[in-house]
């Protein structure tokens, strides 16, 4: 198929005229995914028809495992006695909210072929303020992701816990590794929060003006907290036999994590139920002048006051004050609605605010790693994607000797794999920028110390080929080959598909998918929606932006988030056509030079913008990439790096543009 034909006729014509027979070379194994399926396609197709695919691919064994609890698919990275492989992985990051619900991932997923193999879901627990994935309000799954349509075909999957074990065991049968958002921080008023003051910090505040920050405010809390469950009886109506330190200590596990929910909020199907007593609870403290100091970003992290003229008042006539630094740096940021954990103690009483890190507040880091661990276990996930990684709020550096206290998401890792799972690996959220910009001390020191097998980088966030854009890439190569961590070639994120950042995929797409999936001892990264992503010209509907999927924001004044109705896939099917056929070829070559070493012919500075590579221990085919927007590819460069060796061109998008060319040799005997 060549892109004149996707210019000749439509997408959906296409799909209609061909379909038994794109269907057939995949469920005939002669594809790893269905050629030509557009995702907008794709999410619609019949629950029925799905299912039929998945038999005729897998056979009806493999189906009824997926659906049985007691046995599940074994992901195919389980036989790795580490968490290596994450660092050649080719990553799909997918906001489930974008396809509707989990079942809508498979189908998306049957687009996807074996070049990439991981998909990364964002946050799938129950989101709190604004409906934001990361701002989540408990530990439960989001049911916002629940597919009446699966649950009507397969009556056994009533519920979206099962619903996504019977995806991520699909995900699995297709090859994939899967992967989870583990986030540090909740909503300021979660289910955690309430349950657990001890394991957040808090503040009185009399108006604007904060008048305490005192380490031991929690204690005061709880007193509410328990007058409240007094005055107002226990959510699942059984007796209150037992003391109000019983209730919160964490050095008395009488109470299970369950029954203390249970007990302050209901049982967690009464959605609505739960959703009330917060809410009330919340009333409460507020009320008496009590809330979480909320999440910061970057040096200095610490040291806040609250703005009294900055406020908004909510539904319920409460009033959220701005948080603002006393001595803001460059990257200084206050995220309102979002409380971190209380990972460590405070110095003094906080009267300085000051951490004493060598002071953990240890049962909310085993609290921490416990919860993540039990979503592992439930739904058998290979990784997980580290939010926030790049927090580092140690004044004095990275520490040469890390202990186990030093970060709770290197500690989450470390947790899940003693208990067995000896692959679980670390997509570390970070930004692989200068020292002392968005942590204090050096972020590649970091990330070595806090195990993280890859990290998302920001190569998203340039133009391709401009000055910034060669910076990052060479420096991210350079890393590659000294450091324990791998970065990702980041072709777009679900952050980055925002209006903000349109002038970033306007030209040149097809190297960014390109060298994601040839680079092969380099991992990568491409979010959702950037098959068909619009060029956008000019600011496209909130609804054509993934990133603005993250919330759930429907108040029309705020019109540059609020978003109505579904996600709207992009319209650019010749850019879709360009990327199949680099797919096909892909498909065609892969089992070859999967995951082996590049050996480079022509390697690229910050100058030096033409590219040649081939593979250290199989130097059969030829990868040049040309990331000049002003000049095409130096054919005589070309011949003497490959050593005038007779070459027979297997793909080139000389065609589409002399600049930005990339293309793919096989030597000649």
């Amino acid at each position: 198929m060549t892109t004149d034909t996707y210019t000749q006729m439509s997408m959906f014509d296409l799909w209609r005229q061909n379909h038994y027979l794109y269907k057939d070379k995949y469920t005939s194994h002669q594809t790893s995914y269905i050629e030509n399926l557009l995702p907008e396609i794709a999410v619609q197709l019949n629950v029925y028809d799905i299912i039929d695919i998945l038999q005729r691919r897998f056979g009806n064994d493999i189906i009824q495992r997926a659906l049985d609890p007691n046995r599940g698919i074994e992901s195919p990275v389980s036989y790795h006695q580490d968490s290596q492989w994450l660092k050649k992985s080719n990553m799909v990051g997918i906001n489930v909210r974008t396809i509707g619900n989990f079942f809508n991932v498979v189908k998306y997923a049957l687009t996807i072929p074996k070049s990439q193999d991981s998909i990364h879901l964002l946050p799938i627990w129950e989101p709190g303020v604004v409906g934001s994935l990361y701002g989540m309000t408990s530990f439960n799954i989001n049911t916002e992701f629940y597919s009446q349509e699966l649950a009507t075909a397969i009556p056994s999957l009533n519920s979206v816990e099962t619903q996504l074990k019977f995806v991520v065991n699909i995900l699995h049968a297709m090859g994939k590794s899967v992967g989870m958002d583990v986030i540090p921080h909740t909503d300021r008023f979660s289910e955690m929060v309430i349950a657990y003051p001890r394991f957040f910090e808090w503040v009185r505040r009399v108006g604007g003006r904060i008048t305490s920050n005192s380490e031991t405010i929690y204690r005061e809390v709880e007193e509410i907290i328990w007058h409240y469950l007094v005055r107002n009886g226990t959510a699942n109506g059984t007796p209150i036999s037992y003391s109000k330190n019983t209730l919160f200590s964490p050095e008395i596990p009488i109470l299970s994590d369950e029954q203390r929910l249970e007990i302050i909020f209901g049982h967690k199907d009464d959605s609505q139920g739960r959703l009330r007593r917060r809410i009330e609870l919340m009333h409460e403290l507020i009320y008496q002048g009590y809330e979480t100091l909320p999440m910061t970003m970057a040096p200095p992290y610490r040291g806040l006051h609250i703005n009294p003229e900055e406020f908004v008042i909510d539904e319920n006539g409460n009033r959220w004050y701005t948080y603002e630094f006393d001595e803001p740096q460059a990257m200084s940021r206050v995220f309102g609605p979002l409380a971190r954990y209380k990972f460590f103690h405070s110095k003094d009483d906080n009267a300085n605010w000051e951490l004493d890190f060598e002071n953990p507040n240890r049962y909310a880091w085993e609290y921490f790693c416990q919860k993540v661990y039990e979503c592992q276990k439930a739904y058998n996930l290979d990784f997980m994607r580290g939010d926030m990684a790049h927090v580092q709020p140690r004044p004095m550096g990275v520490p040469v000797k890390p202990d186990e206290y030093y970060d709770p998401l290197m500690a989450v890792k470390h947790y899940v794999q003693k208990q067995g799972v000896r692959h679980f690996a670390f997509f570390a959220e970070t930004f692989l920028v200068e020292p002392d910009f968005m942590g204090y001390g050096d972020e590649n020191d970091h990330l070595e110390a806090i195990d993280a097998d890859s990290t998302l980088g920001d190569l998203q966030s340039s133009v391709v080929g401009s000055a910034e854009f060669m910076q990052k890439f060479v420096k991210y190569n350079q890393l590659l080959r000294s450091r324990k961590f791998a970065p990702n070639f980041t072709v777009m994120t679900a952050d980055k598909d925002d209006p903000r950042f349109d002038e970033f995929y306007r030209t040149a797409n097809y190297l960014r998918l390109f060298v994601s999936l040839f680079l092969t001892d380099m991992p990568s990264y491409v979010g959702l929606g950037f098959e068909t992503r619009n060029m956008h010209l000019e600011r496209g509907l909130n609804e054509e932006y993934t990133k603005l999927y993250v919330f759930a924001i429907r108040d029309d004044n705020d019109r540059d988030k609020v978003t109505h109705g579904p996600f709207i896939w992009g319209k650019n099917h010749y850019q879709f056509g360009l990327f199949q056929q680099m797919h096909q070829l892909a498909e065609h070559i892969w089992e070859e030079i999967k995951g082996r070493s590049v050996k480079w012919l022509l390697e690229p500075t910050e100058e030096q913008k033409l590219m040649i590579w081939t593979l250290q221990d199989n130097p059969k085919y030829i990868f040049v990439v040309n990331f000049d927007p002003h000049n095409g590819i130096d054919e005589n460069l070309l011949r003497e790096k490959t050593f005038n060796h007779p070459l027979k061109q297997l793909f080139t998008t000389g065609h589409y543009s002399q600049q930005h060319e990339c293309r793919v040799y096989r030597l000649e005997d």
